[in-house]
């Protein structure tokens, strides 16, 4: 298992793998510029055997930073690869010198927030109609960072 930053030269195989997972998924065009033109924003991959099977895309803005996205192959869920893909956003989170970590995740995505608050997130928030394939509701969590750099 590797996590390594995105190159652009697999952004095609990350935006068809987003397509698989999320039923609002990111178009090549917003991965380009989340890649070539967001300065706040880090993407990884996590890798097995070289095929991607994950990855998660963290915005850092000074002493904040937000998951914008993270997603695991279907067929890889439940192993604790998501589980290893948030570890390494966090710690890479703490050595930028953040203080507080943000994510939406989906209400009905249960298995997600489980995962989260095992992880020290807590639910602050419902942002109504977030979603705009379905509308749905949206958990806003934070995690305050321990062991800042």
């Amino acid at each position: 298992m590797l996590i390594e930053a995105l190159q652009s030269e697999e952004i095609e195989t990350l935006m068809q793998l987003e397509h698989t997972l999320m039923t609002s998924p990111w178009s090549k065009e917003d991965f380009e510029y989340e890649l070539l033109e967001n300065p706040f924003a880090h993407i990884f991959v996590l890798k097995k055997e070289m095929e991607i099977i994950g990855y998660v895309d963290l915005w850092v803005m000074y002493e904040q930073a937000q998951i914008a996205s993270i997603g695991i192959k279907k067929e890889e869920q439940s192993q604790g690869y998501g589980q290893k893909l948030l570890e390494f956003a966090l710690s890479y989170a703490r050595d930028a010198g953040v203080n507080t970590i943000s994510l939406e995740v989906r209400k009905s995505n249960q298995k997600a927030t489980r995962l989260y608050q095992k992880n020290g997130f807590d639910i602050q928030s419902i942002r109504r109609d977030y979603y705009q394939d379905n509308h749905e509701d949206a958990y806003l969590m934070t995690k305050e960072m321990e062991g800042k750099a």
